[in-house]
């Protein structure tokens, strides 16, 4: 183990020590606010602080073993004992790398979900729909909520444009790879010559603010239009001007809102969704910036990037960012993305371990 990260650990295991004598002292919980960060201070380091003391058996465990070669008729059983504590020991040192890994602060945070037909017209639209179905069934099987916020319906039942909002724990942890460019190659419904097309979807997975303060909106930077919604709703939502449209003119994003009735109820999502927006581009420049000193394995998530292919008469997905082939596409569109999502988070996991062993 490097010194660097010794000394870290031990730093560590010593302020785990001195929480416990806090936590202990009289009128600890005079200050209830202090007592509960500091109890989630301790529980967030406890399994890190359980993991280095193992670490420290199994050195003790290596040095006995190693005592114990020194006796000739020992040193048979001690060389397999010193084999196992070294593979426990490269085991231990693995884990807790992984733990003093920086963790990303939006991994728990909810997200707003956005889908976007491209090339290949009415097929395009039905593949979008088909994307929404595959995520809103992946939300179902982790227990979260996906609201609707905005949708352009296309003429064959697909989506032009679907903004979804997807509540729950630990969201943007896992499908925070998803942003890109999606190709999909099948035989439209539409097509009668048996013929396989290419077409493809851009999606967007953003991070939702805490609140639309922290992204800075200044009022004056906002040009508010409201309009009357159009598509289904009823009579209502079609003879006021409900629906919001926001354009931030330092960016040129816009967003637009007309699934509820109330034209405030609109503005507000609205507002979310354009925070949602200008955070997401922040956090691509923080990202770009990194990338500069080190390739990103997982890609940059930038929308004309091409991430994924589904391939629909061979039953095949291929992720091409980390070179991954899974011949499961019916589960796979049915929600089950489980394999998929594992494999983005491990393999960006080993790219922060290679750059922090660099």
């Amino acid at each position: 183990m490097k010194p660097s990260m010794l000394a870290k650990l031990e730093q560590l295991a010593n302020r785990f020590v001195e929480l416990d004598e806090l936590l202990m002292c009289e009128g600890a919980t005079a200050n209830m606010d202090s007592y509960r960060k500091l109890t989630r201070e301790r529980a967030e380091l406890a399994p890190l602080v359980e993991l280095f003391h193992q670490y420290g058996a199994a050195q003790g465990d290596m040095a006995a073993a190693q005592e114990m070669a020194q006796d000739p008729e020992m040193k048979e059983f001690a060389q397999d004992e010193i084999e196992a504590a070294k593979a426990r020991l490269a085991a231990l040192e693995l884990d807790l790398q992984k733990m003093l890994l920086p963790k990303d602060v939006n991994d728990e945070r909810n997200i707003f979900l956005e889908i976007r037909a491209g090339t290949g017209g009415d097929e395009s639209a039905l593949f979008a729909g088909d994307l929404l179905r595959m995520y809103t069934r992946f939300a179902e099987r982790n227990r979260w909520q996906v609201e609707v916020v905005s949708e352009s319906s296309s003429d064959l039942g697909g989506y032009r444009e679907v903004i979804v909002r997807i509540i729950g724990n630990g969201v943007y942890s896992k499908l925070k790879f998803e942003s890109g460019g999606h190709r999909v190659q099948r035989v439209p419904a539409t097509e009668t010559q048996g013929r396989i097309h290419t077409s493809a979807c851009t999606v967007a997975v953003m991070p939702e603010a805490d609140e639309v303060e922290d992204v800075n909106i200044n009022p004056a930077d906002l040009r508010i239009d409201t309009y009357r919604a159009s598509g289904a709703g009823g009579q209502h939502i079609n003879k006021t001007d409900s629906a919001v449209r926001l354009t931030h003119l330092p960016t040129g994003i816009v967003v637009e809102c007309q699934d509820d009735r109330s034209q405030h109820k609109n503005k507000a999502q609205a507002l979310k969704v354009l925070a949602a927006r200008i955070k997401d581009v922040q956090l691509r420049e923080q990202q770009s910036k990194e990338a500069a000193t080190r390739k990103s394995l997982i890609g940059s998530g930038d929308r004309s990037e091409r991430i994924r292919t589904y391939n629909f008469p061979q039953g095949r997905l291929t992720d091409h960012r980390i070179n991954l082939t899974l011949y499961k596409l019916d589960f796979i569109m049915d929600g089950d993305l489980i394999d998929l999502t594992n494999a983005l988070a491990a393999e960006h996991q080993a790219e922060l371990l290679a750059a922090l062993g660099d």
